[in-house]
Order: C-alpha cells, then structure tokens, then sequence
C-alpha cells in the first residue's frame, strides 16, 4: 500500500487547491478507522510539511505535550522547555512558524480527539492559535485528521463556540468502491477475476488496510481464512482493537451491533431498546450517531414510512462478518472458514453481504440503468401483512413514472428462475403494487452476479437483467 495510490481524485483535488489558495485554510479529514486518512494527506503534502505530529493513544496531557514538544525539535525547534499547557505549546508554533522559511506553511495534527481529551485546554488553545493567528494570514494550510468521525463532526465541524464555521474544507473519506478496489487488487495479482474480488469486498468491504493484507497467489476464500481467522491474522482481532481505539467506553457500542447483527434489514429504535435493553434517551441516540457517523451503521426509512419508522442497519462488511463468523471460533480450530462454506450460515450471510454490496453502490446501478440524470429514490419496502412477508431490499423511484424493483441473488453461474420463483416473484410485485397504491410502472430487475439465465420465466418477467459488472462502473 504504501508504494501506490488509488483512487481518491476529488480528495486530492481539494487538499492540492487547499495548499494553493492564497488564503489561509482549515481543513478536516475524517471517516472510518483504516481507510487511508493519513495516507492520503502525506501523500498530497508530505514533501511540503511546516510541522506534523500524531497523538498517542490513551495518555494525558502531559505526554501528549511531550510528544508536541518532541516533534518540534525533531523538525527545526529550538525551545527547551516542555510547554506546560497547550496554550503555551501553540505560541511554540507560532514563533516556529514564523521563522520557517517555507512559503506555505503546513501543520498536520493526526488523531486530533485523541489530543483534545476531557480536562485538556487542546481545542480552546486551537481554537485560539487559528482566530487570533493563522486565520489573519494568507500562508497557512492547518489540516487535522480522525478516525473517531463523530467526535470530529460533533466537537469540531458542529462547534457551537470558537471554532464555529472555522473549518473551511471537510474531507469524509470513504472506503473504495468495487471499481477502486479492483484497482488495488490488480497492483498484487491482475488475474483476480470481479466474482473473487466481491467475494473479498462481502468480508472486508472497500477498506485499504484490509484489502492489503490479500495474498495475491491464494484464492478469495484462502485469503479470507488466513486473514481472519488464523493466529497472526490481520483481521483475527481487529474488531476489539477497532472499537477500544474508536470509543472510550465500547461496551454499549458492541451491544447494539451485535443485536443489529441478527437482523439483516434492520431494527427500528424501540427494537434496539428491547433488544439491548439500553435506555431510550438522549445517551442512546449519541451511541447511534456515533456508530452512524464512524461507518458501522446505516439508518433509513423505508418506503412510504415516515421517520419515525426509521430502521438501522449494520453496513460494515467486516463487523457483520465479525459476528457471524470469527467471534465464536478459536485459534485451535483449523480451517475456519473453508469448513463453513457447505453450511446454511454461510448461504444465509452470502446472500445478504451481497445485497449490502449493491446497496453501497446504488449510484453504479442507477449510471447503469441510464437515469443518472433523474431525480429518483433508493429505498426499502417491507410488507405490513405478517403472512406474506414480502420484502424488497432495494427499489428505485424514479420521478419518471418508473419503480424498480430489485431482486438480487447471489450466485455462482447464471441464476435460474424456476416456474415456483416465478410465481414468487409476481405474487411479490402485485403484493407491493396492492400494497402502496402506486400508480406507477414497476420494472422488475435482477441483479446477480452472472445475470440471470434466458428462460421462459425470464423473458416473461424480467424488464431488466444485470451483472456483477454494473457494480464495477
């Protein structure tokens, strides 16, 4: 990873127009922990750093006013004393500044909630060093990194005091899409085929850190067994490490994934309460934002609800995979994995990490479609009729008249629609014309990863049949 850069291209853009402007600026990286935050900024502007510095983990004040001091002599400052407060460390930076030769100058801090912890004077002293100094420059570029993106959307973008609107560019780095991580792929094998690296995307989702741990002489499957569930595995113990490192109080964190574990769909928030048994207050809505905002969880209302019926839903790939596989295994067991793959956990889990693949690329299936230029909704829908059950993980309104209707099915060849699936499939489109009193034409479209086997049921069914390669546009 660290000889190559994928991906990326309007986040570069903006860090490289940032460090151009002829105004100072302030920019605020954030997103999920392992996605190539701090990558990217070195990569951009590692040739054109004043100073830089990154938090230590679970220490105080003190060692992190260290840690500042350290650094500022390891790059040209000559004070002698450890500043005893962040106010006093901030004038450090100032006179430093000042006297650096560099046109531009560029600070970095990485892992800033890290820094600013509870009892530290870090924020206001930032809050302070920006208002009363660089913001009246035209010279400075002062760009602050995080993986704990609720802490950084609530305690820095949505400042209530003097760092209020100070943020001037907000950089929410994603992990790669199926197109961007075939890139990465590529870099270690170019044979690995698009059903191998969906077969990798269901288990690691599109996180850089994640993806670099793939072999590219070993199979998905291989991979996946040795990454997760052998003793020196990458991912064997990352989910502990990624929450503690996240959240400093985690336990009600991992309550509420491992109840939205269970279902695939979602739970609604007095379903949550029940499920985990957790407070309904404000405490357990800062844990929903906070697991929204740092990528573990998605929300949404389905179709024809309103938001009071809104669901969450687990999204990342690797803690849903985290749950269902790895947490209940032991090191002593071997061949994890390659043993799960004939059991009905295993076509369960498949089937829905396949899904979740689609609805994270719903604007690839829309280019596809070709109604990127219309206004249209991506939604859920789930029939209140307790004895059909029916449930349409995906549908797209679009304001040309037209509903899609997605079936997606996870599959090693074509998909077969048989005379019974047939009958399954337009029962469930009557049930939802019947249902929501649409008006509109209902377009039923599978999406499996060979596209969907020419037949009788097919031709009489299906207006539109896509590929796995849609998802790769």
């Amino acid at each position: 990873m660290e000889s190559i850069f994928i991906g990326r291209v309007e986040e570069k853009d903006l860090l490289q127009k940032a460090y151009q402007d002829h105004t100072s600026r302030f920019v605020a990286v954030f997103g999920r922990r392992r996605v190539g935050k701090t990558f990217l900024v070195r990569h951009v502007l590692q040739e054109k750093f004043t100073f830089q510095m990154t938090a230590m983990a679970n220490v105080g004040s003190a060692q992190q006013l260290l840690n500042f001091h350290s650094a500022l002599q390891r790059q040209g400052g000559m004070f002698q004393a450890v500043p005893k407060n962040w106010f006093f460390a901030f004038q450090n930076l100032i006179d430093f500044l000042e006297a650096s030769p560099h046109e531009k100058k560029v600070v970095f801090f990485d892992e800033l909630p890290w820094l600013a912890a509870k009892k530290s004077d870090f924020l206001s002293s930032l809050e302070h060093f920006w208002n009363s100094w660089a913001s009246a420059r035209q010279d400075v570029l002062l760009v602050v990194c995080g993986s704990a993106a609720s802490w950084m959307v609530n305690e820095l973008i949505r400042n209530k005091g003097g760092l209020h609107n100070r943020v001037t560019d907000r950089i929410r780095l994603e992990p790669f899409t199926l197109l961007e991580t075939e890139a990465f792929l590529h870099t270690k094998n170019p044979a690995l085929d698009r059903y191998s690296i969906i077969q990798l995307y269901m288990v690691m989702g599109g996180v850089p850190f994640y993806l670099n741990a793939v072999s590219g002489q070993e199979s998905a499957m291989q991979n996946i067994e040795r990454i997760c569930f052998w003793r020196n595995g990458v991912l064997r113990e990352e989910f502990n490490f990624l929450l503690q490192a996240l959240f400093s109080k985690a336990e009600q964190h991992i309550t509420i994934l491992d109840a939205l574990s269970t279902k695939n769909k979602g739970l609604t928030r007095n379903q949550i309460v029940s499920a985990t048994r957790l407070h309904n207050s404000g405490r357990l809505t800062a844990l929903l934002t906070e697991l929204e905002e740092s990528g573990f969880v998605q929300s949404y209302v389905p179709f024809g609800k309103s938001k009071r019926d809104k669901l969450f839903r687990l999204s990342d790939f690797y803690t849903a995979f985290y749950f269902k596989f790895i947490r209940n295994t032991t090191i002593l067991d071997e061949n994890n994995w390659l043993n799960a793959l004939e059991s009905g956990r295993y076509q369960s889990w498949k089937g829905y990490a396949f899904e979740q693949v689609c609805l994270g690329h719903v604007r690839q299936i829309k280019r596809a479609l070709g109604i990127q230029g219309i206004v249209s909704h991506a939604a859920s829908w789930q029939s209140t009729d307790i004895d059909t059950g029916a449930q349409i993980d995906l549908l797209i309104d679009r304001k040309d008249r037209v509903i899609n209707v997605f079936e997606i099915k996870f599959s090693e060849q074509p998909y077969i629609i048989t005379q019974a699936y047939a009958a399954q499939l337009a029962h469930k489109i009557s049930h939802f014309k019947e249902k929501t009193g649409t008006r509109k034409s209902v377009f039923l479209t599978m999406l499996t990863p060979f596209g969907v086997q020419s037949n009788a049921y097919a031709s009489a069914l299906v207006q539109q049949n896509m590929d796995m390669n849609v998802l790769f546009s």
